[in-house]
C-alpha cells in the first residue's frame, strides 16, 4: 500500500543547505541600480526626513557613496539632482544652464568612475517651480507635449555630453523616445542607451521622492494624471511599453514596483529588451516606518519585497535598499 501522499514536497524545503540549492531565484549585486539625490545648496549631506537613512549629497559625499557601493558590488546609479527654488522657473530653463548641477556631477563620476553606468533623468519637474514634468500650455491647465519633449531632446543631449551612460525619460510625454534617439544620434550619442520609464503610473507613493527633490509646492499634491498611467489601466501600460520599444527603447521601466507586480511580470514575458523596476519613495518608507513601530522585521521585509520584484521578473531593480541589501549579500 503506498503510504499517504506519495510526493512530500517538504522535503525539498527540510533543511537551509537544501533550501538554499533548491531557490529559484536569487539577488545579486548587479541586479541593483542605486538611486542618488545630490545638492548644492549644503556644505553637508542633509537628510531626507521621510526617507530614513537616505542623504542629499554633497558633490562630495556623492563620489564617496558610490565608491562605497561600487565597493560593494553596485556598478549602476541614477543621479537625481535637487536644485535650489531661486533656479526654478516655469518652463524649467534652468535644466538646460551649463550650471546645472547634474551636468558637474555626471562630469564629476565619469572622470573619477569611467567604468561604471550612471543614469541621468529626462524629465523637468527637479526645475520647474510648478513640479510638472514639462512646460506648461498658456492656460496653465496641462502640460504641452510637442514643447516639452523639444526641450527634453535637449536636455538628453546635455546629459550625454556631460558623461551619461543612459538617458532615462520618466516624463511620460508622447512620442519622446524616438525623439530623444534621433536627437542622440545626430548628436553623435549612438552608443548612449535610453532607459524608458514606459509605464509610469499617477501613483501616491512617489511623495517622499518629491520631497528629496523639491518638486512638491509646499503641501500641495500635483496631479500628474493627465500624463502619467491611471493606475487601474494594465492594457495600456502594456501599449505604452511596446510603443516606446518601437520607439527605440534599449531598456524599459515600470514604476512603481510592489504595487504593480502584475504589471511587472506581464511586461517581462513579453519585452525584447531588458526590464528594470523602481522600488520607489514610498514602498521604501513604509517599510522603514513600519520596522521603526517594531511592526515588521526591517531585514526580512526588506529581501523580501526585492525577491518579490526580481521573481516577477525585473532583470534590474532601482532601490533605495541598494546599497545595504548588496552588503548583506557579500
Amino acid at each position: 500500500m503506498t503510504p499517504f501522499p506519495a510526493r512530500r514536497l517538504r522535503r525539498n524545503r527540510s533543511s537551509d543547505a537544501t533550501r538554499s540549492l533548491l531557490r529559484e531565484t536569487r539577488l545579486h549585486p548587479h541586479d541593483f541600480i542605486y538611486p542618488l539625490f545630490v545638492q548644492d545648496s549644503s556644505p553637508s549631506p542633509s537628510p531626507v526626513l521621510s526617507m530614513p537613512g537616505v542623504f542629499r549629497h554633497t558633490p562630495d559625499s556623492l563620489l564617496e557613496e558610490v565608491a562605497k557601493a561600487s565597493a560593494a558590488g553596485i556598478c549602476a546609479f541614477a543621479i537625481f539632482p535637487c536644485i535650489r527654488p531661486d533656479l526654478k522657473s516655469p518652463t524649467g530653463a534652468h535644466a538646460l544652464s551649463e550650471k546645472n548641477l547634474l551636468f558637474s556631477s555626471l562630469r564629476s563620476l565619469r572622470s573619477s568612475f569611467p567604468n561604471l553606468i550612471f543614469i541621468a533623468d529626462v524629465a523637468l519637474d527637479p526645475y520647474t517651480d510648478h513640479g510638472h514634468d514639462g512646460i506648461l500650455t498658456p492656460s496653465g491647465n496641462d502640460v504641452d507635449n510637442d514643447q516639452t519633449v523639444a526641450a527634453l531632446c535637449e536636455l538628453a543631449v546635455a546629459e550625454a555630453s556631460a558623461g551619461a551612460s543612459w538617458v532615462a525619460p520618466s516624463d511620460m510625454m508622447d512620442g519622446r523616445v524616438a525623439a530623444i534617439r534621433h536627437a542622440l544620434d545626430a548628436a553623435g550619442f549612438a552608443s548612449v542607451s535610453i532607459l524608458s520609464y514606459a509605464a509610469k503610473f499617477a501613483s501616491a507613493y512617489y511623495g517622499p521622492f518629491r520631497d528629496a527633490v523639491g518638486s512638491k509646492i509646499g503641501k500641495k499634491s500635483i496631479s500628474k494624471a493627465s500624463y502619467q498611467l491611471d493606475p487601474a489601466n494594465a492594457r495600456e501600460a502594456l501599449l505604452e511599453t511596446r510603443m516606446d520599444i518601437a520607439e527605440g527603447a534599449d531598456l524599459v521601466m515600470v514604476k512603481p514596483a510592489g504595487p504593480y507586480l502584475d504589471i511587472l511580470g506581464k511586461i517581462a514575458e513579453n519585452s525584447p529588451v531588458p526590464v528594470c523596476a523602481y522600488q520607489v519613495s514610498g514602498e521604501y518608507a513604509q517599510i522603514c516606518a513600519a520596522a521603526k513601530m517594531g511592526w515588521l522585521d526591517y531585514e526580512q521585509t526588506r529581501f523580501e519585497s526585492l525577491l518579490a520584484i526580481k521573481r516577477a521578473g525585473a532583470d534590474l531593480i532601482l532601490s533605495y535598499f541598494a546599497l545595504e541589501a548588496c552588503s548583506a549579500l557579500q
